[in-house]
């Protein structure tokens, strides 16, 4: 078995020696170096079925050092999962399932797209809390239906990364021990040793941080073997194993130095390296049958494995239907059938309330009524007013809470709720001033790319948040969250906007969705005939038609400032102008109509176009045309009551009216 195990090892290190030289791109030295670590995971210890990558119950391994991708691809190729020999060798092509980094739903096998060093990470400790949530949820004492691991391996720079930290710290917070990460300890960056930037004791960080801690020879099978099943007993703390290893293990020239990470080591050096190794070098992406037949078998065991757990899950479903329901149910994250009746509507209020307020009264209706949903806020909750009444706290002593407190730590909750969805069981969504996206915008955008349900209320939308000042008020993040493709914005105007916006966010299966909610109350305005709250899903409807019904002109607005365009639209009215009032609060969906309802609402022919919105103006003359003005916050914002920063800076009713005149 010995040397059947060392030929399997080094098969993982040639097809990725080969891979990266045919792509003449990648990154060789990780996979060559954590070849021995995959191995005895995948072969010894990772519950999964490569026939069915679905497998609700599987472990999920996370490459969060996505750059060694091609130590995932040939361990996916070689345990049976649909990745072709043709794949490999079409490594980093146009069109192939290897891509430079993995992407969820790109490869099957693949459960998050990484690259960006960090996110795996913190990805990897949302699927831990989904994990522990469900199970807490649907387990009994004599079914454990829900019982998996998730294994990460992580590199130096995950663990530079600030997001590590954040994450890191949270995981020991909650005492997550179904989280077992493996870390790639070389030594090795880009720019040369580690020791240029990173010196700190690893180990005793994460003791720090309430983590288990194993060192180990990263090439040694018996010691990786051994501290794996010591991490599985260790139940109440997240576990890092730091495996010592060699970057480039086997190349001659190339060996623990930075020449190894990022470029093909060169066909001479591949050859060298594949002797070193005891393989023809003249062989390429050679696999024996004795090493395939080997690896193959985890399709057996995978299938043996699913097949007893659906025995289970059929015990459950005829012991304890009320159980099964509700696995169902967060397996389908269906919104109740009698959704529309419960979500709230609002009457006409001139005073009205800020639509965080209204987000918090519509969470407080439907919120325990979905199964699976939680949320949570980066310790805004009492501002974001995310914190849903029903709600129970998850902790580490309590897993079937619905509600988290994520701390001051935006990025890692964006990537914690990106793990949380796929998981593929819960309905996430997190909270924190809209200022603070650009913490989560790596996340974000990692949800768009992975066509993830994530949910982000943004409250303190403008500078409608008023005294706290520039460095608290969002000028130029509309602009910035719209840009970023598959993300769909919504500022709505008044609390029924916002019931609408929620429901819109939660039929949403295939991207995240961001509300943009204001801090300071807005009018409740009758729309009269054109009372359609419904068509906020459109994204852009008419708000007050001109009197005529023959609109002259139009203007178009969002969220707070569509009150101040309702004010100018009657005293438009009453000199006689014939004056169109569109709420607009979201371009995305707006985007997304047919081109007959896009042209309904926006005409063609007219071309007295005015548009108001807090915030830059980047991109609204895609909508108000050369000949339209655009009124908003092309500098930063200053810190005085919201009412005399609306005046002072021009974002005012007599301002429209004057444009209009």
């Amino acid at each position: 078995m010995s040397t059947l195990e060392q030929r399997c090892v080094n098969t993982i290190r040639t097809l990725s020696m080969d891979a990266v030289q045919k792509a003449n791109s990648g990154h060789p030295g990780m996979p060559m170096g954590m070849a021995d670590v995959a191995f005895v995971l995948w072969n010894d210890f990772l519950k999964h079925n490569p026939v069915n990558p679905h497998w609700v119950n599987r472990d999920r391994f996370v490459l969060s050092a996505g750059h060694g991708s091609m130590l995932l691809y040939s361990l996916l190729h070689l345990t049976g999962y649909d990745l072709t020999m043709d794949d490999l060798k079409n490594f980093r092509q146009w069109g192939s399932k290897t891509p430079g980094h993995p992407e969820f739903g790109h490869t099957a096998g693949v459960e998050t797209t990484t690259g960006p060093l960090g996110q795996g990470f913190a990805t990897g400790v949302g699927m831990a809390i989904a994990e522990r949530h469900l199970s807490a949820k649907i387990n009994t004492p004599d079914k454990q239906l829900i019982d998996h691991t998730i294994y990460a391996i992580v590199s130096d720079g995950d663990l530079m990364e600030g997001i590590s930290h954040e994450a890191a710290s949270l995981a020991g917070h909650l005492k997550l021990g179904n989280l077992i990460y493996l870390y790639d300890d070389n030594k090795i960056s880009i720019d040369g040793s580690t020791d240029l930037a990173f010196t700190e004791d690893v180990c005793k960080r994460f003791n720090a941080y309430g983590w288990h801690t194993i060192k180990i020879d990263g090439h040694n099978r018996d010691e990786i073997r051994k501290a794996i099943a010591e991490a599985q007993k260790i139940t109440d703390k997240p576990t890092l194993i730091a495996c010592r290893t060699h970057i480039g293990f086997g190349s001659p020239s190339k060996q623990g130095t930075a020449a190894s990470h990022g470029s093909p080591l060169g066909d001479e050096e591949i050859r060298k390296t594949k002797t070193f190794y005891g393989v023809n070098p003249d062989l390429q992406f050679h696999i024996d049958d004795e090493v395939l037949d080997h690896f193959r078998q985890a399709q057996k065991r995978g299938q043996e494995l699913e097949q007893s757990w659906n025995q289970q899950l059929e015990g459950l479903k005829n012991t304890n239907s009320e159980n099964y329901a509700l696995f169902q149910a967060c397996l389908d994250r269906s919104l109740p059938t009698d959704f529309d009746a419960i979500l709230p509507k609002f009457d006409e209020n001139e005073k009205g309330i800020a639509t965080r307020k209204a987000s918090g009264l519509v969470l407080d209706a439907v919120a325990t009524k979905i199964p699976g949903i939680m949320g949570g806020s980066a310790d805004l909750g009492g501002s974001n007013l995310t914190e849903f009444k029903g709600n129970t706290v998850f902790s580490s002593e309590n897993h079937t809470g619905n509600y988290m407190h994520y701390g001051v730590r935006e990025h890692t909750m964006g990537a914690i709720m990106n793990g949380m969805a796929l998981h593929g069981t819960i309905r996430p969504f997190g909270g924190t001033f809209l200022v603070f996206a650009d913490y989560c915008k790596p996340a974000i955008r990692l949800a768009a790319l992975m066509n993830q349900p994530v949910i982000y209320v943004f409250t303190h939308d403008s500078i409608g948040l008023g005294e706290d000042g520039p460095t608290h008020q969002p000028i130029e993040h509309l602009a910035s969250l719209r840009s970023i493709p598959n993300v769909v914005v919504l500022r709505p105007a008044d609390a029924n906007e916002t019931a609408i916006a929620w429901k819109v966010a939660l039929n949403r299966m295939d991207g995240p969705t961001l509300l943009v909610l204001t801090r300071q109350n807005l009018p409740e305005i009758s729309r009269e005939e054109y009372n359609r709250r419904e068509e906020v899903s459109k994204g852009a409807y008419i708000f007050k038609e001109a009197p005529n019904g023959a609109p002259e002109s139009i203007i178009m607005a969002t969220g707070s400032e569509v009150s101040i365009a309702h004010e100018a639209w009657k005293e438009l009215t009453k000199m006689g102008k014939q004056v169109r009032l569109v709420s607009m609060p979201s371009w995305e969906l707006f985007n997304s109509q047919p081109q007959s309802y896009r042209d309904k609402i926006l005409p063609p022919a007219i071309k007295q176009r005015v548009s108001i919105e807090a915030a830059s103006t980047f991109g609204w003359h895609r909508y108000i045309g050369s000949d339209g003005v655009a009124i908003g916050l092309d500098h930063f914002g200053a810190s005085a009551p919201y009412e005399t920063l609306y005046k002072e800076f021009g974002l005012t009713a007599q301002r429209i009216v004057e444009e209009l005149s």
